[in-house]
């Protein structure tokens, strides 16, 4: 029994009744006392709302000018509704806001849509992932080099968007990534690649060494980035014929198994006081490489 209950311990008498509860009583309580249970009607605190994100929906959420632009323009994805402000609606135009349904709103009522800190430039489009691409279907004749990315355990949505986005400007046939060790579609991955994910198709594999078996069969000469590579990429890629440029992540870099089914280990020639590049540059690089050469 704790020492400060000063009430004490009191048995009950055989002839002591059942004590009824009484409820508070009625009438005015006094100065400076509330009733029990009671909360004080104080002043409420001041300060910044939280962020509380809309009731969640089914499906997926990107964000930024360029990813939804460019997701509205694919045909392949399905849309299901859009927040936009006025400005931001405008610079969508009324073409491709036509194709979904659309709230035109502020700019709190999008981020609240989103995850805290999303840079969403005032439209934010809700949608379906896009679905599995076949490697061949995306392989269509080309009368120009076709080049392929296969991107080995980058798992960094930043840096997996940036090298969609180097994909798209140097006219990439395809991306190929394992469904493992690799970033899921996201609304950072989409903003990150600025539209690229829906303009380069994205072939998701589930061996990555399998995949490049394919693609020689297909007629690509398969060369893996390599620091330690036995040449520089120019002389590697001698001829107009296609290529499979593999990337590896900037930790560990391609795996061995990986690496052993490729043509081919070339480098980027690089001064000696810097040891790598990250890798989003280094995909840039090697594709204005090949494409000059």
């Amino acid at each position: 029994m704790p020492k400060n209950d000063r009430r004490g311990f009191r048995p009950r008498s055989d002839k002591s009744e059942t004590p009824r509860f009484q409820g508070p009583k009625s009438g005015p309580h006094p100065q400076g006392s509330k009733p029990q249970g009671q909360r004080s009607q104080g002043p409420k605190p001041q300060g910044p709302r939280p962020h509380r994100p809309e009731k969640a929906e089914s499906g997926l959420w990107l964000y930024g000018l360029h990813a939804v632009k460019a997701a509205l323009g694919n045909p392949r994805r399905k849309v299901k509704r859009c927040l936009v402000t006025s400005r931001a609606a405008e610079e969508v135009g009324t073409k491709l806001l036509g194709r979904v349904r659309h709230d035109i709103t502020d700019a709190d009522t999008v981020g609240r849509a989103l995850p805290p800190g999303a840079v969403h430039q005032g439209v934010a489009l809700l949608c379906e992932p896009l679905g599995r691409r076949d490697l061949a279907d995306m392989l269509t004749p080309s009368e120009r080099r076709r080049i392929v990315l296969v991107l080995d355990q980058i798992s960094d949505p930043h840096n997996a968007g940036a090298i969609l986005r180097t994909a798209a400007a140097f006219g990439v046939s395809a991306v190929v990534v394992q469904d493992r060790n690799s970033p899921p579609e996201s609304g950072a991955l989409a903003k990150a690649a600025s539209g690229a994910l829906d303009i380069v198709p994205v072939v998701s594999v589930v061996n990555i060494s399998r995949a490049l078996d394919e693609l020689q069969k297909l007629g690509f000469w398969r060369i893996a980035l390599a620091g330690d590579g036995e040449s520089a990429l120019k002389d590697a890629a001698t001829d107009n014929g296609d290529i499979a440029l593999v990337l590896g992540s900037e930790g560990s870099g391609i795996r061995r198994l990986v690496r052993e089914h490729c043509d081919a280990a070339a480098f980027v020639p690089m001064d000696s006081v810097m040891e790598s590049l990250n890798v989003s540059n280094a995909a840039a690089i090697a594709l204005y490489e090949l494409r000059r050469s």
